[in-house]
């Protein structure tokens, strides 16, 4: 289950790119949202494992049996952030109403010298954290993105953004040369942005839970922040509609504290709260919901979930963090 996402062929391509780029240069952003509904139409009826998890975490999320038409909102979300990202990333952001909620919790490390690690999810559009460098010019923003698994991406942020393109750090690295890539950026007061509910392939995993079952989230992240001692603020963009985003932050840590005798139960806990987080942010906006795959299973009579770590392991805390805005 860890790397199903990773078995998932990419819903499009080569000419998918060039055809939403295509529609939203010459087209403009009205005529490519009319040209959702054919593509979700398609979506629809030809990707059946998309449209049943669609259903599936739907069914539970809304807390009743989810409708085709639930599926249909549900891609066509999708589709429109899919289209939102040319502009996005274009640097036209007075195009869209962008609300933004906390974000203090990430200028107030930066104003101090200190990187931030940024982390985030497949809920809603990490591309509208774009919008914090237009408040923050001077900050350096590092995306953790896997290069190879997603190739459409890169030409992406080569074609519209080539100096967000230039600052990508490849999630593809080996283990330490990722840790050093990441320390380098954050040493010069950089932040640096990645996605911490999926797991690459081969990459160790907890399982917590999550939506009434157990789902497995990466502990690599976690192990970073922990290594390096990095702030880490908890990072939401919801698409709200027509043109608005909410972008909601909140800091999970001032700094992970995590002596080698209770790194292992520090680092679970870390998980079990950002599980927490995420899963209340998805059944609040459950069509920004962007994993159609079985994210998680029914739990297991003998599934032995980790141990909260007492309140005194660091800033690791065991009480749940500040409701995001």
């Amino acid at each position: 289950m860890t790397d199903a996402w990773k078995q998932r062929p990419e819903g499009g391509g080569r000419f998918a790119l060039w055809l939403i780029r295509s529609i939203g240069r010459y087209g403009g952003r009205g005529v490519g949202r009319a040209c959702l509904y054919p593509i979700t139409l398609y979506f629809l009826l030809r990707r059946g494992y998309e449209r049943d998890a669609s259903r599936r975490f739907l069914t539970v999320a809304l807390g009743r049996r989810a409708t085709l038409w639930d599926v249909a909102k549900h891609i066509h979300t999708f589709a429109a952030t899919i289209l939102d990202r040319i502009f996005l990333l274009g640097g036209k952001l007075d195009r869209f109403d962008i609300r933004v909620h906390g974000v203090e919790a990430v200028h107030a490390p930066l104003d101090r010298g200190q990187g931030v690690l940024l982390v985030g999810s497949h809920l809603g559009s990490f591309d509208a954290m774009r919008v914090l460098g237009t408040k923050r010019p001077q900050t350096t923003i590092r995306v953790v993105l896997d290069k190879a698994h997603n190739p459409s991406m890169q030409q992406l942020l080569d074609a519209l953004n080539p100096e967000l393109a230039a600052n990508i750090i490849d999630a593809g690295m080996d283990g330490p040369s990722l840790v050093l890539a990441i320390k380098e950026a954050t040493d010069a007061g950089a932040l640096v942005a990645l996605l911490v509910d999926r797991a690459q392939p081969g990459q160790p995993t907890i399982d917590v839970p999550f939506m009434g079952g157990v789902a497995p989230f990466p502990t690599s992240p976690w192990m970073i922040a922990a290594m390096l001692k990095l702030p880490v603020c908890v990072a939401f963009g919801l698409y709200r509609g027509g043109r608005r985003y909410d972008l909601e932050f909140t800091m999970f840590s001032e700094g992970l504290v995590a002596e080698r005798h209770n790194r292992a139960a520090v680092i679970a806990d870390c998980v079990r709260r950002y599980a927490a987080i995420l899963e209340a942010k998805a059944r609040q906006a459950p069509y920004c919901w962007f994993n159609f795959f079985d994210f998680w299973r029914e739990p297991d009579a003998d599934a032995t979930l980790p141990t909260p770590v007492p309140a005194a392991a660091g800033d690791a805390r065991a009480d749940p963090p500040r409701h995001l805005a």
